[in-house]
């Protein structure tokens, strides 16, 4: 098959008759050209199939564009996707258009990944952070790009943020396994020392403290490191003289290992709450603490928007909702058990 080269704006006003300017007009400014010179230079960008370029006429005028950038972590997790495309949803309805880029959850990948899309003259980015700084993107915030970070906020950077309620959404759920009767209590998650999981582990022991608790050591499964399965450790917790009667576990990779565990184990007495609901969790019976992600990266696109409106407001950081949902396994009464 041979490629044809792509029509020009020139090749546009040759064929409808008129000049470059005009052309260009036609697409920009439209209530300024004449209506039947109008359809005759919208003809003939038919049957060339031109496509005007956003992108390029904004970078001659030195602006910003209509598409907004949006780094987030691996495409199989279906927490990022879905925040995908709530913040698409909220773009479109706005006429902004979105790139998304990912970092697979590795620090090193972040800045890389940011310089090649703020290249391109974004209108915004939006970021979920991974890297221990983003200092690197204040330079771009002063030339007057926003910076949204999602999830977990910006460090050594002012930047708007919008998260979830992890404290509380913790809190909640292990106060629940308390006023059940749990007192050994398990908190399972890894990674261990990004933003999130340090505020809910946080809610975890402020609850466990709230009813004299003080030394949940014990019972503290924290790792750094995605490449290691969460299974290893779940079971290692389980099989300890003083194990857990119930565990919250800190995100849906570990809800799934500690799920796997507790089947191998035949073991269906310890209670389970999760944070992040996942697909087969309402089959499986699985009590979580959930929230709404295309809802998060709606919100996300309107503070990006509101931002790019309002460059000089102050800097904002938002807290969306989470809940739990009970469907058995976080209902379940503590057991007294021994060691396998």
């Amino acid at each position: 098959m041979t490629v044809q080269q792509r029509a020009t704006l020139e090749d546009v006003a040759r064929l409808a008759g008129v000049s470059s300017k005009t052309v260009s007009r036609v697409f920009t400014h439209r209530e300024l050209v004449a209506p039947d010179t109008v359809e005759r230079v919208l003809a003939a960008a038919k049957r060339l199939r031109f496509r005007p370029n956003p992108l390029a006429r904004n970078l001659r005028r030195g602006g910003p564009t209509n598409t907004i950038g949006f780094i987030m972590g691996e495409l199989s997790n279906p927490f990022y996707y879905k925040l995908a495309a709530g913040i698409e949803r909220e773009l479109a309805a706005n006429g902004y258009s979105l790139v998304v880029a990912t970092t697979d959850d590795t620090a090193e990948g972040e800045e890389r990944v940011a310089d090649t899309l703020l290249s391109q003259r974004l209108g915004a980015l939006l970021l979920i952070p991974v890297a221990e700084d983003q200092s690197y993107l204040e330079g771009e915030r002063h030339l007057g790009t926003p910076v949204i970070a999602i999830d977990r906020p910006a460090r050594n950077l002012v930047a708007d943020s919008i998260v979830l309620e992890n404290h509380r959404g913790v809190f909640e759920a292990t106060t629940r396994l308390l006023e059940r009767g749990h007192r050994r209590i398990g908190y399972i998650c890894n990674p261990a020392s990004v933003y999130t999981q340090a505020e809910r582990l946080r809610g975890y022991r402020d609850a466990l403290a709230a009813y004299g608790i003080d030394d949940s050591s014990p019972w503290e499964r924290l790792a750094d490191d995605l490449a290691t399965p969460a299974d290893g450790f779940i079971a290692d917790l389980l099989a300890q003289d003083d194990a857990p009667t119930a565990i919250i576990t800190g995100n849906n990779r570990v809800t799934v290992a500690a799920l796997r565990v507790l089947r191998d184990r035949d073991d269906r007495s310890t209670a389970l709450i999760g944070f992040d609901d996942f697909d087969t969790a309402d089959v499986l019976g699985v009590t979580v603490i959930n929230y709404d992600p295309l809802a998060l990266g709606r919100a996300a696109a309107t503070l990006a928007i509101e931002r790019m409106q309002d460059p000089a407001g102050f800097t904002r950081q938002l807290e969306m909702p989470t809940w739990l949902v009970p469907r058995g396994t976080g209902e379940r009464p503590p057991a007294e058990r021994t060691s396998a």
